[in-house]
């Protein structure tokens, strides 16, 4: 599905990821693992147009992102829950979601379907999205991305902040999302909170890729998330 290839990439002259390559396929959950500062925020801005890339290719189903303009990728099926959720804050719950339908020209159904999803913001589609909680705001983040019915689905950090049961109600979305096909790549600090989900796990260090493993091995031994991440 995703195919990052030899991708180097970074801000003006200063060069973040260099040669980094990864796979993902369609109903996976990969899980990208590295230190504060590694290149996981800037590897998410490269997919999505976000950068230029310096050397490489990002392709998605044989379509070159890479070549496209950062506005054409999520029209393309990329989904993108950014660090900090960049909400419209002055915008209604419903006029962020609305945002989210245009992108791939989606209606009402798909309104539906995500409301279905997070029933905890049909109540609140009046208000103000920077009135919502913490949980609340990642919940509309997630929503206004699965408003595109992506076929990949990226996620910077998205339990940062939140507590146990928000925790848990994004990871039963990231699973069904799953089950229904939809690749999902998933950046975080917390491997408590994304190990029952994952499936593989791939590790970056000084923006280059490291191990690809399962993430049944890292349940049995955490020995590399020590070595990567120094824990």
């Amino acid at each position: 599905m995703l195919r990052i290839e030899a991708v180097d990439a970074g801000y003006g002259r200063a060069q973040v990821l260099r040669r980094f390559s990864l796979e993902v396929a369609a109903g996976e959950v990969l899980c990208l693992l590295g230190r504060n500062g590694a290149g996981k925020t800037t590897l998410m801005r490269a997919i999505m147009g976000h950068l230029p890339l310096m050397g490489g290719a990002i392709r998605l189903e044989g379509v070159e992102l890479s070549a496209l303009p950062p506005h054409e990728v999520p029209r393309q099926g990329v989904g993108y829950v950014p660090q900090g959720r960049r909400l419209f804050g002055d915008l209604t719950v419903a006029q962020n979601l609305a945002i989210g339908l245009m992108a791939r020209g989606q209606g009402e159904e798909t309104r539906e379907w995500v409301l279905g999803l997070f029933p905890r913001l049909r109540e609140r589609l009046g208000q103000r999205a920077r009135t919502l909680s913490g949980g609340e705001q990642q919940m509309l983040a997630t929503a206004r991305a699965l408003c595109l019915r992506p076929r990949l689905l990226l996620m910077d950090e998205p339990t940062e902040g939140l507590q146990p049961s928000m925790i848990e109600a994004i990871r039963q979305v990231v699973a069904r999302m799953r089950d229904e096909g939809v690749g999902i790549l998933l950046v975080e600090q917390r491997i408590d909170a994304v190990l029952a989900i994952a499936d593989r796990v791939a590790f970056i260090e000084n923006g280059r890729g490291g191990e690809v493993v399962p993430a049944e091995q890292l349940r049995r031994d955490h020995a590399l998330v020590e070595r990567y991440l120094g824990v």
